[in-house]
């Protein structure tokens, strides 16, 4: 048989050397050479090449497959993952040091062993007593839940080959070799060679495999951008670790949809679901509070409330000062921009500081209405109580239409929010709901009228 070595492959111009440099001899760029193993091709025999069995075929008459997800009763996790887990899928998840990313897979892997089948837990970072000690804080010691203290990942391929496990957990990615390349655990030729044979793996034998992955510093996952390609799903769990609530996010989902988020909260026994998060959101908010608005904002399929803080004082600099924790910066400056020449509030002296709380990030425009409103509130010191807002703002100063607006005013409702401010175009949609409940709004100008934040 023909032996396998490894050569350096350059990222940028493609050169191959034999060993690697700290720059690139072809093209000068520093840091670019990866170790790759090199398989060279079978040894010819001289008999015919045997054409492959695939033939191309029309596509309406491929049999559609639905895949037969593994429901584990954590449902917070199987909304995001797009109503379960799938066999045979590959799902990287990432998050900050301590979060809680290994204290997740330990309850999933203990919750899937009791309904789903044997699981294999494959740990580089911790021995096996240091994972039995977690287990048994967490109370999760099913009898069908194997661990494996190994960061051999062609070890850990044959053992998940022979048990046939529902699932097989990698903790982590970074820890993971194979002694056919020379280069250390946790780089990228590492990374990439391991990551393909687990893909391999849970394709060929249907098991699926969660992979954990280390972040960088700016928050994105270290190693190859090539990880996020090859696998399937790709999770980030967030949240301040000082804090209880983690929100589990999809970024990339093959399977389902990316836009679906899970709120957790981290108790002593783990992290237990949060069914009704809108009402965690504003359990501790303040009725008169000047600079406090309810938005209604939109995860996936799922309407939130979230409360939307704004703090606007004198700036004792030049130039005033725009914070924004929750949303995007520059949206928080055109808003501004926006009141200032719209409604003719004099922020061109004030600083501006804009929060969601509870760790919620806000994407979606329909809650630019609701930062106004609380810009405006903290400017005038009025309190905006009992009432959520619905609305997305335009240069123009206009209040636009946003989608779904019978679910969020149902959210509102069952939270005890009887008023509502909903764009003007929208009130056509709501017919049905109790008239004098809805206010329609065509501006911004009208919005503060309507909660007595004008500037008069």
């Amino acid at each position: 048989m023909p032996k396998t070595h490894t050569k350096y492959v350059c990222q940028q111009c493609g050169g191959q050397y034999p060993q690697g440099y700290g720059r690139c001899p072809g093209c000068g760029e520093w840091n670019s050479l990866v170790e790759t193993l090199d398989r060279p091709p079978a040894m010819r025999t001289g008999f015919p090449r045997i054409a492959s069995a695939a033939s191309p075929v029309p596509l309406a008459q491929v049999e559609s497959v639905s895949y037969r997800r593994l429901r584990l009763p954590l449902e917070e996790f199987n909304r995001v993952l797009g109503g379960g887990v799938v066999p045979g899928s590959v799902v990287l998840l990432g998050g900050d040091p301590g979060i809680g990313k290994s204290t997740l897979l330990l309850q999933v892997s203990n919750l899937a062993a009791q309904h789903c089948g044997p699981v294999l837990y494959a740990t580089g970072e911790e021995s096996a007593e240091q994972v039995k000690l977690r287990a048994e804080r967490l109370s999760a010691i099913a009898p069908d839940l194997y661990i494996l203290a190994d960061t051999d990942v062609d070890a850990i391929a044959q053992h998940a080959a022979s048990l046939r496990p529902a699932l097989l957990v990698i903790d982590s990615i970074q820890t993971m070799q194979t002694d056919d390349l020379d280069s250390p655990s946790g780089s990228v030729g590492q990374l990439r060679e391991a990551t393909s044979r687990l893909t391999r793996l849970a394709k060929n034998d249907g098991i699926a495999t969660f992979v954990v992955g280390h972040v960088t510093k700016e928050g994105n996952l270290a190693g190859p951008k090539v990880l996020e390609h090859m696998v399937d799903t790709v999770l980030y769990l967030e949240g301040d670790r000082y804090h209880a609530y983690r929100l589990l996010r999809s970024v990339k989902n093959r399977f389902g949809s990316t836009n679906e988020v899970g709120v957790f909260d981290m108790q002593d026994s783990g992290l237990a679901e949060v069914s009704n998060p809108s009402a965690v959101f504003l359990s501790e908010r303040e009725d008169r509070a000047a600079g406090s608005v309810v938005a209604v904002t939109l995860e996936g399929s799922r309407p939130l409330l979230v409360e939307m803080q704004a703090l606007v004082t004198p700036t004792h600099f030049g130039l005033p000062r725009r914070t924004a924790n929750g949303i995007d910066m520059n949206r928080l400056i055109l808003l501004t921009a926006v009141l200032s020449k719209r409604a003719g509030l004099p922020l061109g002296t004030q600083d501006v500081y804009v929060n969601v709380v509870g760790g919620m990030r806000l994407n979606e425009p329909a809650a630019d209405l609701a930062a106004c409103l609380a810009i405006a509130s903290s400017q005038a010191d009025t309190p905006v109580s009992d009432v959520a807002v619905i609305g997305e703002v335009g240069l123009g100063g206009e209040v636009r239409s946003v989608n779904h607006i019978r679910q969020r005013v149902v959210e509102a409702r069952k939270l005890g929010f009887e008023r509502c401010i909903v764009p003007e175009r929208n009130l056509r949609e709501l017919r049905g709901e109790t008239a004098g409940s809805m206010t329609g709004v065509g501006s911004v100008a009208e919005a503060l009228e309507a909660v007595g934040c004008a500037r008069h």
